[in-house]
């Protein structure tokens, strides 16, 4: 599948069947698809809900995923890739609202510029979240507001690079003793890895059925 072919009328078609969970918390099997046995018997017992917006950029005939580099000075994944977003506030509506809501305070776009056209099963994670990818798809120029607090810095990776599995790798990592299975996309000197590129997975897993 190239980017072409896979427009923004297919990313609708083909993410119209997914849905917001009704409880973030509501992991059940996703626990299996996306933690190891051994990293399962470590996870936290009580979870904080949050959510991740993954950014789809239109531009004429092209499609982009937006990723954000985390500032270097944060607690947790530091300088790591990831997507905008971040832990469920008691005011936020549902989780789609916490990805925008945080979407608009790391990097400055704004909720109604940004079409929602599904959302990925909730993914629990080592580090005590259980986070729920909404897809948005952004159209026009971006204008961008960056929180330098949190995000070091932004990128786009071409649809069509996320859709090759030959741009996928698998390498081993150690995880407070236990060995764990690691996917990761390089992108020119980026490395997309851990949940995100977990996300990225599962994302292109729906758009190439």
């Amino acid at each position: 599948m190239t980017v072409r072919r896979a427009s923004s009328g297919y990313l609708r078609q083909r993410l119209a069947a997914t849905c917001l969970p009704d409880d973030p918390f509501c992991i059940g099997a996703t626990v299996e698809r996306h933690l190891p046995v051994g990293l399962r018997e470590i996870l936290p017992t009580e979870l904080v809900a949050a959510g991740v917006l993954i950014p789809i950029v239109e531009r004429a005939s092209d499609l982009s995923v937006l990723f954000t580099e985390r500032s270097p000075d944060l607690k947790h994944h530091a300088g790591q890739i990831s997507f905008p977003g971040g832990r469920m506030e008691p005011g936020d509506a549902d989780i789609r609202w916490t990805a925008l809501r945080e979407t608009q305070e790391e990097i400055g776009i704004m909720p109604d510029s940004i079409e929602v056209i599904g959302a990925l099963e909730p993914m629990p994670t080592i580090t005590g979240y259980v986070v729920t990818p909404v897809v948005g798809l952004v159209t026009g120029d971006l204008r961008l507001a960056i929180d330098p607090i949190e995000v070091a810095g932004v990128f786009e990776v071409p649809l069509e690079f996320l859709l090759d599995e030959r741009n996928q790798r698998q390498s081993m990592r150690d995880f407070e003793g236990i060995q764990v299975p690691v996917l990761e996309y390089q992108f020119e000197s980026y490395r997309i890895w851990g949940a995100t590129a977990s996300m990225v997975r599962s994302l292109t897993s729906i758009l190439k059925l």
